[in-house]
């Protein structure tokens, strides 16, 4: 099958390639091996939640730093205990916070290490990062990076090395207290190494895909990060502002086959965007087929791009691609227009109609809750989903996705959120909104609790759905109508491709999630 011409287009945007290279440390203090950085577990990476995917957020900055000859460990606290020993033998700790999500998770646990550890250094890293650093500077963090995060890192492990025990000087893409940067945006002229996943915990330890009453083991890449598009609630804009950087295709190839050789059969591209650069990604999957021609795969797009690259759907399917993620965010076009997202009410339909026809199923995420979203417009989701066949691609936590403005966003710098916008909630690492209509934030947290009581049990989506749909009604004080009632639904049915982890980006942690953290040898928090 010939590809769309669109779909051969090279990337939008082409990074100029910038002169940097990584500063390597001088060797460790002669005579106290305790001291050196490269002794073996004295740089800990910690990841704290992606999205239920063994994390890239340290296998990547883990493969850096062992190219620059350190030996790092990395703890995923999101599927292992918090094991204290490893913290206490550690010198730098590097905390990967790519969402909001993880970012609550690991302030957390940053209190924990500096109870196990007062004397390390610890780093916040990542795209929610740079967004908080003042308080993460002000109360946990040593240090902050964000954006293209690897080169500060190794630079800035590389200095504390240099200059144990004394002042460092300033590092470029590295914010610390009394000196606030913006984030690091420039690709690096070392070598881009393969992630290293070889410490992590095993595959079969995270999501899995359902598909057809089956589980399989998933593995997770990143093609591209950063994002064209300026959506103004998005946390990417504030960080990128409309640029986006490929990884090399030959690293990311040589990631997907190792994880094929460690179980994996389908694969999550976890790009912001996978159609940003279309030639790239479409290089990259046809590779990816020629070679694991069994292997399965989904990816994340914007409604815009599934209308523009249409023609290159068909083909995507035959290569096994089973779902498209596209953050549909509401169906009134008053609330997309506020969003600026770039698409209406009737493109999605058309975007539903375009990946269907080629045997793609859509998964939508939601911004339920937004100051604009009505109380109508709420029960005309319901509606809608349910019409449309959606009910078991729509995951019940996007039923109660708020509106989340972190501080930076570019939502902040438009009169029409000003009406409802309440003080930054720093420790929160968001500012409040209120709802002219007090149903809507009653709404919300009846919805937020009956989601989360379901994730716990793994209640059926599609029962959840009802469930969510009446208490929506109650609170409008309406009859569910006959026809809406939908409990009879057989849970045997064939439901659409989906990945087991049954939370996201930016929700707030659960209970479980936010747990005290149940550490070996110090017990809890």
């Amino acid at each position: 099958m010939s590809a769309s011409p669109c779909f051969l287009k090279a990337a939008a945007i082409e990074e100029k390639v910038v002169d940097l290279t990584v500063q390597k440390a001088a060797p460790g203090v002669e005579g106290d091996e305790t001291l050196s950085l490269r002794r073996p577990g004295a740089i800990l990476l910690i990841s704290c939640y992606e999205l239920g995917h063994q994390p890239i957020g340290i296998a990547q900055p883990l493969g850096f730093l062992e190219q620059a000859d350190y030996a790092p460990a990395g703890l995923d606290i999101a599927v292992e205990e918090f094991d204290a020993e490893p913290v206490r033998l550690a010198r730098f700790v590097g905390i990967s916070v790519p969402m909001h999500t993880a970012l609550r998770l690991g302030v957390r646990a940053a209190e924990e290490i500096r109870t196990i550890n007062p004397e390390c250094h610890i780093c916040f890293y990542g795209l929610y990062a740079s967004l908080n650093a003042k308080y993460l500077l002000d109360h946990v963090a040593d240090s902050v990076v964000g954006g293209e995060y690897e080169i500060p890192l190794v630079n800035l492990i590389g200095a504390l090395e240099r200059h144990s025990g004394h002042e460092i000087p300033d590092i470029e893409g590295v914010s610390r207290r009394g000196r606030i940067v913006g984030p690091y945006l420039k690709r690096p002229t070392v070598r881009f190494p393969v992630p290293n996943r070889s410490g992590l915990p095993p595959l079969e330890k995270y999501a899995h895909l359902e598909r057809d009453a089956e589980r399989h083991v998933v593995g997770y890449v990143e093609a591209s990060r950063g994002c064209l598009h300026k959506c103004l609630h998005c946390p990417i804009v504030p960080v990128y502002d409309g640029r986006f950087f490929i990884v090399p295709e030959e690293v990311v190839l040589e990631d997907i086959r190792r994880q094929v050789r460690a179980g994996a059969t389908h694969m999550t591209f976890g790009d912001p965007d996978f159609l940003n650069g279309p030639g790239h990604s479409l290089s990259i999957v046809r590779a990816m087929h020629a070679e694991f021609p069994r292997l399965t795969f989904d990816f994340t797009a914007k409604i815009e791009h599934l209308l523009k690259r249409r023609e290159g759907f068909p083909e995507l399917a035959v290569m096994g691609c089973l779902f498209v993620i596209s953050a549909v965010e509401s169906f009134s076009d008053r609330v997309l227009a506020h969003l600026e997202k770039g698409h209406t009410r009737a493109d999605v339909f058309t975007a539903l109609d375009i990946v269907r026809q080629a045997g793609i199923t859509l998964r939508p995420s939601l911004v339920a809750f937004t100051p604009w979203t009505t109380l109508e417009d709420y029960l005309e989701m319901f509606d809608i989903v349910a019409s449309h066949d959606l009910i078991d691609a729509t995951d019940p936590v996007q039923y109660t996705i708020r509106l989340l403005i972190p501080p930076g966003s570019a939502l902040l710098t438009r009169p029409a959120i000003q009406t409802y916008l309440g003080p930054l909630d720093q420790a929160g690492f968001q500012y409040h909104w209120t709802h002219s209509d007090d149903r809507m934030d009653r709404l919300h947290r009846t919805v937020s609790a009956a989601v989360e009581e379901a994730a716990q049990t793994g209640e059926d989506p599609a029962v959840t759905f009802d469930r969510l749909r009446a208490l929506a009604y109650g609170v409008a004080d309406r009859t569910l109508p006959v026809s809406c009632v939908t409990n009879a639904r057989p849970r045997a049915r064939r439901r659409a491709p989906r990945l087991t982890e049954p939370w996201f980006c930016c929700a707030e942690p659960t209970k479980t999630q936010f747990r005290p953290l149940h550490t070996k040898g110090q017990g809890e928090m």
